[in-house]
């Protein structure tokens, strides 16, 4: 599965978190059948069949993860629960979704949440990683979307981010 590193995770929390948060996207016109270049810390994915690249198929996860909830093609809103894992594991939260709009993605009980945005006529695939106290935990995914997005949705397991260096501050003179 090929990720792209992708800025602008924000995290909606009721609470300070000890946090590590890595967020990739994949953004794949739904026509295409190639597949960007895979990171050297991931295995090379097959590539996408055009059920893969559409919201119908929730989205795969790497062969070292593990699936603890999916969710199929969904129009507008809704909500499902995902199994607890292992203490140590990160929290998988990997979004696919077409259409025009904002969805709003809330993960209970970790008080953790992004919004994505969805664009018309194409399927984008996001994948966020959270090492947060709790996350082994089972939960609750929750999605406000406007009924013009279609989205699906895998929630999984696996090794926890690795910490990145801050970037070094640029001074102007």
């Amino acid at each position: 599965m090929s990720r792209r590193l992708s800025a602008g995770l924000s995290l909606l929390s009721a609470a300070v978190l000890p946090l590590a948060v890595a967020c990739t996207s994949d953004q794949t016109d739904a026509t295409k059948t190639s597949e960007p270049a895979t990171p050297s810390t991931t295995a090379p994915a097959a590539s996408p069949s055009p059920e893969q690249d559409s919201v119908k198929s929730p989205p795969e996860l790497d062969d070292t993860e593990t699936v603890a909830g999916r969710q199929g093609e969904t129009r507008g809103g809704g909500a499902f629960e995902f199994s607890e894992g292992k203490k140590g594991d990160a929290l998988i939260v990997a979004v696919r979704c077409q259409g025009k709009g904002e969805i709003k993605v809330s993960v209970k009980p970790m008080n953790v949440g992004f919004p994505l945005e969805c664009v018309a006529g194409e399927a984008s695939t996001t994948y966020n990683q959270v090492g947060v106290a709790g996350v082994e935990k089972k939960g609750t995914v929750s999605v406000l979307a406007p009924s013009t997005v279609r989205w699906s949705m895998t929630i999984g397991r696996g090794e926890p981010p690795e910490a990145q260096p801050p970037e070094p501050s640029r001074e102007t003179e």
